[in-house]
């Protein structure tokens, strides 16, 4: 196994981790900030206001991306289950 495997493989999996996570933060963070202008204009500083609300957004995004995620990393799975086929009879 080389260096420029190792490289690859590990880009390769950061980028998956990203590509898979970044419907839920993008969900959780874009809720987050609509509570927080809510809860700027109408003065209420209750920090457990914004839980709820983010859960709930985060649930219904796994719910409906949640198919996809599992196919992406399946194929994530495969690719590198292959890739170790590959070095074990080379």
């Amino acid at each position: 196994m080389t260096d420029i495997l190792v490289i690859k493989i590990m880009r390769e999996s950061l980028m998956t981790v990203l590509i898979v996570s970044a419907p839920v933060l993008g969900v959780g963070m874009f809720v987050g900030l609509i509570v927080s202008i809510i809860q700027t204009t109408t003065s209420i500083q209750e920090q457990t206001l914004t839980f709820v609300p983010k859960m709930i957004a985060i649930f219904i995004t796994i719910i409906l991306f949640g198919s996809w995620m599992i196919r992406v990393l399946l194929n994530y799975t495969i690719n590198i289950f292959a890739l170790i086929g590959k070095i074990g009879a080379g």
